[in-house]
Parts: structure tokens; C-alpha cells; sequence
């Protein structure tokens, strides 16, 4: 619903150099859901859950989606919890440094 995990993720690479980040949610109900626009502007889209995968590609069958990972995280941390924050990192950075290889 992009409260707490995702909202996090773009606070903490929010001045990272080497990305730009937009945080989306894939339920109706969502703070600021994803839409075909930011799927068109990403290079790689990152998950929560693998659920989130399997609903961006419902969703958005028609048209192009980029490289979608998953980090699994889940949904038991508030916004800004430093562990969320460091289970951010550590599933994130191996994911970058391999998109930036390619």
C-alpha cells in the first residue's frame, strides 16, 4: 500500500548517485500506486514480495515492463525502522551492482 517499506527504500537511495527512485504501491487502495508511466520510466523495479511481481504482470500485461527483482522484505516494519533499512540494503546493493554490469 506504499506506506512503510517502499517509502523507506526511496528515502534511503533517494540521494544515492548512482539511481533515481519513485516509490509505488500495486494495491487499489495504495498512497501512490504504480502506473504504466513509471514502469515506462524504470530500468529495474524492485518488490516487497513476489506477490507485487505477480500483480504488476496482471496488471500490466499489454505493455512493456522492465526487470522486475524482489527484495522479500516483509510487511512488519514502520516507515524509517533502521532494521528495515539495513534488510533494504543488504537485498538491494547486490541486485545494483549487478544491473550496473549489465
Amino acid at each position: 500500500m506504499n506506506q512503510w517499506r517502499s517509502p523507506t527504500a526511496e528515502r534511503a537511495y533517494r540521494n544515492d548517485p548512482r539511481v533515481s527512485v519513485r516509490s509505488a504501491g500495486v494495491n487499489q487502495s495504495a498512497r501512490r500506486r504504480i502506473s504504466g508511466a513509471e514502469l515506462d520510466w524504470a530500468d529495474l523495479v524492485l518488490t516487497m514480495e513476489q506477490a507485487h511481481i505477480h500483480r504488476i504482470r496482471e496488471q500490466f500485461r499489454a505493455g512493456e515492463i522492465p526487470a522486475i527483482e524482489c527484495l522479500d522484505i516483509p510487511d512488519d516494519f514502520r516507515f524509517g525502522d533502521p532494521e528495515l533499512i539495513k534488510l533494504i540494503r543488504q537485498a538491494t546493493e547486490p541486485l545494483l551492482e549487478s544491473f550496473e554490469e549489465e
